[in-house]
């Protein structure tokens, strides 16, 4: 059983920085062709991707909003995702979830994920 558990939301100022986590269990991430990535939402909006990464190239896609700001990186020896985000903007604050696809032929944004994490709330104030 694949598990996802997202940390490292909170609030801060815009121009602020946070780094989120997604711890993953059930699954070694040395393994295996996957696709994860980082999506958000925020309320009254449609769910949208932030970034994903491809463990068979190592390619990395990023939405246009985030260029520049966010990095996402992997620890497989942790199990361990990242999302580094630095300036931040009010329009970044959204629920962040963590996702993850096994055995995939192909990652990106536009990916429908099999698995997915609780979510972590990011608030960026004025």
């Amino acid at each position: 059983q694949v598990q996802l558990a997202e940390s490292g939301g909170g609030s801060v100022q815009a121009g602020g920085s946070l780094r989120l986590a997604c711890v993953v269990s059930g699954h070694d991430l040395t393994m295996n062709r996957h696709c994860m990535g980082w999506f958000r939402q925020a309320p009254g909006k449609l769910r949208e991707g932030v970034a994903t990464v491809y463990s068979v190239d190592g390619n990395i896609d990023y939405a246009d909003s985030v260029k520049g700001r966010f990095t996402l990186s992997k620890d497989p020896a942790k199990r361990t995702m990242y999302l580094q985000m630095n300036n931040l903007k009010p329009e970044d604050t959204a629920m962040y979830y963590c996702s993850a696809d096994y055995g995939a032929a192909w990652c990106g944004l536009s990916r429908d994920f099999s698995y997915w994490g609780q979510g972590t709330q990011v608030t960026v104030s004025e």
